[in-house]
């Protein structure tokens, strides 16, 4: 289990990288040149140092000065060189990296974006927003560090490492195997304590998104919490979820403080041993073991001890950034689910299209036009149908479940002919709201069938089948924007005459008219300066602008005071005319008219007739309309 962990690390870090090479294909191998050639020149000077130590023994040896001089003149200036090189190296992958790493999080947040846009319902209500939430802020960010920081300095550690270890073998092979030694011991305690801090710090990315959800709800539910005077409990629940963050975070942050000083002490200590033992083999005149043939000495011993920091504290620099990439992977593999969500599936083919009619036969245009038509190719024959565009729904023994074996619908049939009112009453749960979401293919039907305009609705594209049916909910969801974008949401080519004119329709005209700017006015914060009515009232506006032939209206008035829902009931009458119409309301005044009231009951039809019919029944409808004047 453990080893397959670790797989999926390596897999998702590989992936990562992947994409990064994918999106700059020739910005990042630039990059990963200059951060190499960079950390090779750094470990150029232990060599330099050999070389003028040496020549110093030289001089000193000979009593001439003068001879040797030169030649240290000389190493001065290549190392001065080199050092230009490096800064100029550095400078020019810095400034890429910032491009890289902003860029690469920008295709994320888009790719991100973008999938959840194809993303089911389903996704949505079975995951909580503010944990979404904190896969765009938090989980990226954690990204943000991994590439701009830990990548950088584990890449140029790793090369400096790799580097100074290959010049220690050249020169001193028995001091070299005392580094080794000391360096094992780091990688144990990297690993023992580095792993504690990596399982907490993964923690803390959940906690942590918990966190934000949270406060998003409560934020959300602020006047809820203020009436029921819940202030103190929301209090406890917030510093029940903050207490596991700090938990989590302390134990991370803990392990990963603990293991810096550690790691810097062990070095000290391996530093004064190469130095001890380099003392001791040139007092003992030991000979030396190396690839170079040199003899050991102080110019061997000193740049030793040198090459000894060099090394040790570029392991510490790694061991330093396995928080930092702990942390990103934890951030990579949320970003990753999400991206890797599975998308709502869509095998329909059958396409709305504007059709003109000639002779009586439907003729595809281009251009818009008032009629629409289903368009129906067959695989068989190869031949393409059209259908006119009429609003007929028909339900046939439909079965639905959210969760296997809970069953929510049950052998349910129904229809709605073109420009028939169908009401749904029932109680909490009856599965009123249920039905409209499968006419929408929001979900997929367990079994049975649904037709509009006689083709299954499978066969036809989710997007056109949406086009073909307009919604009204009883929460309402305004964009920032002005009142003339959110109108235009309906129908994004609708000009502003069509929008005014919806507007009047529905009875809205009169509110938005004496708004600050009028149709400019701006809402921000899903409408906070508009009253729930008002709010409502957009809501239906934009419906109306989409002019579609089918119409659910999920409680769309249940937010309207008595005297607007008369406004609107007027402009709902003018708009529901000619059109199917599928109404989900617990007042009579939007239940009485209507051809056709459906009564639901655990997801099954127990009374269907229009109202006058089932008040002589005297069943449940004739119970709910004596014994309030709401369906309760």
């Amino acid at each position: 289990m453990k080893t397959n962990h670790m797989e999926n690390k390596k897999s998702l870090i590989v992936r990562l990288f992947k994409d990064i090479f994918r999106f700059y294909p020739v910005m990042f191998p630039v990059v990963i040149v200059c951060i190499i050639f960079n950390a090779a020149i750094s470990s150029i000077p232990a060599i330099f140092m050999q070389n003028i130590i040496a020549i110093v023994e030289k001089s000193w040896q000979a009593g001439d000065w003068s001879s040797f001089r030169g030649k240290i003149i000389s190493l001065v200036e290549i190392l001065v060189v080199f050092y230009v090189l490096s800064l100029a190296s550095g400078i020019i992958y810095n400034q890429m990296m910032a491009i890289i790493t902003q860029g690469t999080l920008k295709k994320f947040r888009i790719k991100m974006f973008n999938r959840m846009q194809t993303l089911p319902i389903k996704y949505v209500d079975t995951n909580n927003h503010g944990d979404i939430m904190s896969t765009y802020t938090n989980d990226i960010d954690t990204l943000r560090q991994m590439i701009s920081q830990s990548f950088p300095q584990v890449l140029v550690s790793g090369v400096t490492v790799i580097t100074v270890f290959c010049i220690m073998m050249y020169y001193c092979i028995w001091l070299t195997l005392v580094v080794i030694i000391g360096v094992i011991i780091m990688f144990v305690i990297t690993k023992r304590v580095g792993g504690g801090s990596a399982k907490y710090f993964i923690k803390q990315q959940k906690t942590l998104g918990s966190l934000e959800g949270f406060i998003e709800e409560m934020m959300n539910g602020q006047k809820v919490i203020k009436v029921f005077c819940h202030e103190e409990e929301s209090k406890a629940d917030f510093d029940r979820i903050n207490e596991d963050l700090f938990n989590d975070s302390r134990t991370a942050n803990r392990y990963a403080n603990i293991l810096a000083p550690i790691l810097n002490n062990i070095g000290n200590v391996l530093y004064v041993i190469v130095a001890f033992t380099g003392g001791a083999l040139l007092i003992s005149n030991v000979p030396n073991l190396n690839i170079s043939g040199l003899a050991m000495g102080i110019s061997i011993v000193v740049p030793f001890l040198n090459m000894t920091k060099q090394f040790v504290g570029n392991i510490n620099q790694v061991s330093h950034q396995i928080n930092a990439i702990v942390m990103g992977v934890a951030g990579a593999q949320r970003i990753y689910a999400l991206i890797d969500e599975e998308p709502e599936h869509d095998n329909g083919y059958v396409a709305l299209v504007n059709v003109s009619e000639e002779n009586g036969q439907l003729i595809e245009c281009e251009e818009r036009t008032e009629i629409w038509a289903w368009k129906h190719p067959h695989s068989s024959d190869g031949s393409v149908t059209y259908t006119k565009l009429t609003g007929d729904v028909r339900l046939f023994n439909v079965d639905f479940e959210y969760e296997p074996e809970k069953p929510v619908l049950h052998d349910v049939s129904l229809y709605a002919k073109p420009g028939q009112k169908v009401a749904f009453v029932g109680a909490t749960g009856a599965g009123k709201t249920t039905i409209t979401n499968l006419l929408n293919r929001f979900y997929d039907i367990a079994d049975g069938k649904i037709r509009y305009d006689g083709i299954n609705i499978n066969k036809i594209r989710k997007s056109d089948l949406r086009r073909a049916i307009g919604m009204v909910l009883q929460d309402t969801n305004l964009f920032t924007g002005t009142v003339m974008d959110n109108i235009r949401y309906g129908k994004l080519d609708a000009t502003d005459e069509e929008c005014i004119a919806a507007a009047k329709l529905v009875g809205a005209d009169d509110f938005i008219s004496r708004l600050p700017d009028g149709y400019k006015t701006m809402i921000t914060e899903n409408g906070a300066n508009l009253s729930q009515g008002q709010r409502q009232l957009i809501s239906i506006v934009r419906a109306a602008v989409a002019d579609p032939p089918v119409m659910i209206l999920d409680e769309a008035t249940s937010s309207i005071d008595t005297r607007t829902e008369a406004i609107v009931q007027r402009g709902m009458d003018a708009l529901m005319k000619g059109r199917t119409v599928f109404v989900i309301a617990h007042r009579l005044s939007t239940v009485k008219n209507s051809d056709v009231i459906i009564v639901l009951d655990h997801g099954r039809i127990i009374e269907r007739g229009n109202h006058d019919e089932l008040l002589a029944k005297k069943g449940q409808y004739y119970q709910l309309y004596t014994g309030a004047f709401e369906l309760e």
